[in-house]
C-alpha cells in the first residue's frame, strides 16, 4: 500500500455573510481569486483555490454566507454552504471578534452540531479591536460548539494566518497532491472576469441594486494579427444584467458615468489576472426577476448539480 509524504485534504470556510471569507481564502493562497465587497451575499457560488507548498496541499472552499433566504438565488447559496459542511476534511468558521452572539452565528452553530468534521474558529478582524480584549471574545464564543480550535486572525492584515495554515495541517490527513503545484484555483478565467465586473458593481452602485445583478460575458478572445500572432490584447464583451428599469439607468449613470467607472476599475484588476491588455466592452440588460427563474439562473452560472 502507497503512503503519502505529504498532508493534502479540503478545507471550507464558512460564516455570515460579509465577515472576511474571500478575503481570508485571497490572504492564505497569496493572490486574489475570490471577490470582496462591503456588502452582505458577494460570493455566490462555491470557489475552490489551492494553496501547495512543502508541507502538502490545502484546498480552500469559499461558500456563499449562510442566511435566510429570500428567493430562489437565495436558496441556492445557502444549499451549496450547507451541503459543503459534510464533504470536507475541516471547516473553518469564520466570526467577527464581539461578545454578543447573535442568531446568524446561533443557526450556523446549530448547522454545525449536525455534522462530524473538526471545526477551527476563526476570529477575523483582529486589527479592529484592543488585543487585550481578545481572550473575552474567546471566552464569548468558546462553549457554544465542541472546537478543535480556536484562533484569532486579521485576513486584511496578515495577522497570524501562517499560524492558522500551520494548524489547518496539523488536521489534514497525509494523501495525494490533487492539483498541480502552481494551480491556483478551479475556476475559469471567465468567471473570474465575470466576478471582478461584479465586484466593481458592487462597490460603486448604491445598497439596494448589487443584489439584483449578475454578469454575463458574451465573448472574450485574443486578438490576433495578419501573422496569426498573439497581440496581447484579449477582448471582451460582457452584459451587467438587472432587474429593473430604473437600475439600468443608475448603473449606466449621468452620460455613462457610472458605468465608465466599472468598466475602468474592473479593466484594470482584468489586467492584471490575464497578464496583457484588455478591451473590455460593458452593456446593461433588463431581466425583471432573473434570481427567481430557474433558467435565468442556470444560464448565469448558478446551477445546483446535485439537484440537476
Amino acid at each position: 500500500m502507497y503512503e503519502y509524504k505529504n498532508k493534502s485534504g479540503f478545507v471550507t470556510i464558512i460564516g455570515r455573510p460579509n465577515v472576511g471569507k474571500s478575503t481570508l481564502m485571497n490572504r492564505l493562497i497569496g493572490q486574489k481569486i475570490a471577490i470582496t465587497s462591503n456588502k452582505p451575499q458577494t460570493t455566490r457560488n462555491k470557489i475552490q483555490t489551492v494553496f501547495t507548498d512543502e508541507r502538502g496541499q490545502i484546498i480552500f472552499i469559499d461558500t456563499p454566507g449562510i442566511h435566510k433566504a429570500k428567493n430562489k438565488l437565495g436558496q441556492y447559496m445557502v444549499s451549496v454552504a450547507e451541503r459543503t459542511l459534510k464533504e470536507v476534511d475541516l471547516v473553518l468558521w469564520l466570526v467577527e471578534p464581539t461578545t454578543f452572539i447573535g442568531a446568524g452565528e446561533r443557526h450556523i452553530a446549530e448547522q454545525l452540531t449536525k455534522i462530524k468534521t473538526p471545526v477551527i474558529l476563526v476570529i477575523n478582524k483582529i486589527d479592529t479591536v484592543n488585543k487585550n480584549e481578545i481572550l473575552t471574545f474567546i471566552a464569548t464564543y468558546k462553549d457554544i460548539l465542541d472546537f478543535a480550535e480556536i484562533i484569532p486572525v486579521s485576513a486584511l492584515k496578515g495577522e497570524n494566518t501562517e499560524e492558522l495554515i500551520k494548524v489547518i495541517f496539523n488536521y489534514l490527513p497525509y494523501g495525494p497532491m490533487y492539483y498541480e503545484e502552481d494551480t491556483l484555483t478551479d475556476q475559469p478565467e471567465r468567471q473570474i472576469v465575470a466576478e471582478l465586473i461584479r465586484e466593481k458593481a458592487l462597490r460603486l452602485l448604491n445598497e439596494e441594486i448589487p443584489h439584483g445583478i449578475a454578469i454575463s460575458i458574451e465573448q472574450m478572445k485574443e486578438r490576433r494579427n495578419n501573422d496569426n500572432e498573439n497581440m496581447g490584447i484579449i477582448d471582451i464583451h460582457a452584459n451587467i444584467i438587472c432587474e429593473k428599469d430604473s437600475h439600468k439607468g443608475i448603473i449606466i449613470g449621468k452620460g455613462g458615468g457610472m458605468l465608465k467607472k466599472i468598466g475602468t476599475q474592473a479593466r484594470m484588476e482584468i489586467e492584471n489576472l490575464l497578464d496583457c491588455k484588455v478591451n473590455l466592452q460593458l452593456w446593461v440588460k433588463v431581466k425583471k426577476d432573473w434570481r427567481d427563474n430557474d433558467f435565468l439562473l442556470k444560464n448565469y452560472g448558478f446551477v445546483d448539480k446535485e439537484i440537476e
